[in-house]
This record gives C-alpha cells, structure tokens and sequence, in this order.
C-alpha cells in the first residue's frame, strides 16, 4: 500500500483534536468549523491508512493504538516547523519597533524600575508597553496576544504554547502583625487553619477554582498585593509576602515573620515566558538579560530597610 503524506495543516488538526479532546474544542481553538476539523482528519487517516480516533460509542473522539502512536511523531514535527518559522522571523526581524512586557506582581519593583530606566537609555527607538498582573494571569495575557514577553511565576509556566526561561526566584515568607496569634513562639501544628489568612489571586480563567499554598479554610482572596500588604500591617490575618517587599516592617516591627510547623514560606521562581511560535528580538532578549542580573544582584547583595519601596 502506497502511503500519501500529511500535510502540516492535517498534522495541526490532528493534534489540536487530540489535546483539546473534541472535534468541536478543536475548532474553536484553530477558528476553524466543525466539518474541516473533521474532514481533515479524514483525509489524514486515508492517507496514512489508519483510523486515527474510534468514533463509536463515544461522545468524544478517543486516540486508537495506531493515533497514540503517531502523536510524539506529530508533535514533533510540528515542533520542528514552529522552530523553524521562530528563526526564520527573527532572522528577517530587525530591531522590534515595540514590545510589549507584562511582569508578575512578585517582581521586585527597584529591579523593573532600574531596568526599565536603562532600556529607555539602550533603545530609545524601541516602544515599551508595560503590565503587572498576578499569578496566572501573566500567562494568560501572553496567549491572548497582549504581550510579547512575561515575567512570571512557576503557575502555568509549563503551558503547551509557551517557552520559559528560569532567571531568578523571590523569597515568600509568612508574616502577620506582632500581636497576631501566630506571632508567638511555638506554634502547634494546624493552628495556622483556625486564623483567616490572606491569599493572592488573580482574575485569569486559567487558573480559576486552583489555590496556591493555601492552608486556612477561612481566606479572603486579593488580586492586589499592595492591599493584601496594608492589611497584614493593620492585623488582618496572615498570609505569605515577598521578603524584599516586607523586609523594611520586619526590621522595624511593623510585621512579624511567622514560624509556622507547616513551613509555607518558599522560593517563588521567576520564569522569562514567551509563545513558542515567536522568537524574542534584540531588545526583548535584552530584556531577559538585564532582569536576569539585577534580580542576581539582589539575591547577592540584601537590599538595606531604607531601600525598599
């Protein structure tokens, strides 16, 4: 039997039906109908001579033997031709005339503040569009088109669509107010779940009904770290905080860093993100580099109580 070969288009549908579980999800990833969904992978299955999803007695199209066994081959190749476009643009790109950068709240803002004052300096030709969101939502804004780099946490850093780069992590560490509860020394385990504890969210679809180290089953949800900040100083609660954000009360009494059983605390690592079907440019690449090394430079060298925000 003579085999046809697939074309890059069939080899998309293929696997957007098989990561999406549906031939309607499929379509509406791709913006395509239904029945070209269907049709091509029809025209897939004729060609190699294989039925590549069982379609009977099932309201969803499941992978048969032969479909699981030539989806690491799809994927691949299709990886292959996403890196290929990737260079390909890079190569006719020059300088960008823009970019669009969107930064996790947890970033230090000295750190964005210092590189973005130097990126002015290195590419005064270049436009610069900033955002700051929280969690997921980085993520999100990068696969909705709203930005050509992120800087964001480990939350959905590892999405099909995105390419990450691992450049530096922040310290979190649970604090509350001095004559909070848990401000006391020795703690009992699960005593943190009797206290309301103050939790950062975000508004992405991606994320939503997930919790991100959340012990106490009462918390109030905040998208905003500077009100979860306020509150904390006001007595409101506990909750995890960047220690370069809170170093500043800790020195001076304001907040207390808790030492709880359950040890919440931990490395928030900070991840250069960017769609994998985009290759950054000159200037965005610069921009990788220089957070890389200031967020280094913290981690050396503490920032002292009177340089903080």
């Amino acid at each position: 039997m003579k085999l046809g070969e697939p074309s890059l288009d069939q080899l998309r549908i293929f696997l957007a039906v098989a990561e999406e579980g549906s031939f309607g999800a499929a379509a509406r990833k791709m913006g395509r109908a239904v029945s070209a969904v269907s049709y091509g992978i029809a025209q897939m299955e004729a060609q190699l001579g294989v039925a590549l999803f069982e379609r009977e007695g099932s309201r969803k199209p499941v992978l048969t033997e032969e479909g699981r066994g030539l989806l690491t081959e799809a994927k691949a190749i299709a990886d292959g031709i996403d890196q290929l476009l990737a260079k390909t643009q890079s190569l006719h790109a020059g300088l960008e005339s823009e970019v669009s950068l969107v930064v996790d709240v947890m970033l230090p803002g000295e750190v964005t503040a210092s590189v973005l004052r130097d990126f002015r300096d290195m590419f005064p030709t270049v436009a610069l569009r900033l955002q700051v969101e929280a969690l997921g939502a980085v993520a999100a804004c990068l696969l909705e088109g709203g930005a050509d780099l992120g800087i964001g946490g480990p939350v959905l850093a590892d999405h099909p669509e995105l390419e990450r780069q691992a450049i530096g992590a922040v310290e979190l560490v649970p604090v509350a107010a001095p004559d909070h509860a848990l401000a006391r020394a020795g703690i009992a385990p699960g005593e943190s779940r009797k206290h309301l504890q103050l939790v950062l969210t975000d508004r992405s679809p991606l994320t939503e009904g997930r919790e991100f180290s959340v012990l106490s089953p009462e918390s109030w949800r905040l998208a905003d770290l500077g009100a979860k900040h306020a509150l904390l100083k006001e007595g409101i609660g506990w909750g995890n905080m960047p220690r370069h954000m809170v170093s500043g009360d800790l020195a001076e009494g304001r907040l207390c860093e808790l030492d709880l059983p359950e040890k919440p605390g931990a490395d928030y690592t900070l991840n250069a993100i960017w769609r994998r079907d985009m290759r950054p440019g000159p200037a965005t690449s610069w921009l990788i580099d220089a957070i890389r090394g200031r967020l280094a430079a913290c981690e050396e060298f503490e920032p002292s109580v009177t340089a903080q925000p």
